[in-house]
């Protein structure tokens, strides 16, 4: 890994924390921050960019 894992900025504190990293060959690294050894998601930059994308323009609104 190339980079710290960091919080993410909506992170509340109140134990449902998403940490997130940019993996040594520029993969996003997705974890939960209660469980540091447990599974990853992994995702290529141009995944990143989609759902970034999506979050934009509220396509996950419920």
């Amino acid at each position: 890994m190339s980079e710290p894992w960091r919080k993410s900025s909506f992170s509340a504190g109140a134990g449902e924390c998403v940490e997130f990293a940019r993996g040594a060959t520029g993969e996003v690294l997705i974890r939960d921050s209660k469980n540091p050894g447990g599974p990853l998601l992994t995702f290529t930059p141009g995944e990143w960019r989609a759902f970034l994308a999506g979050v934009r323009n509220s396509e996950f609104e419920v």
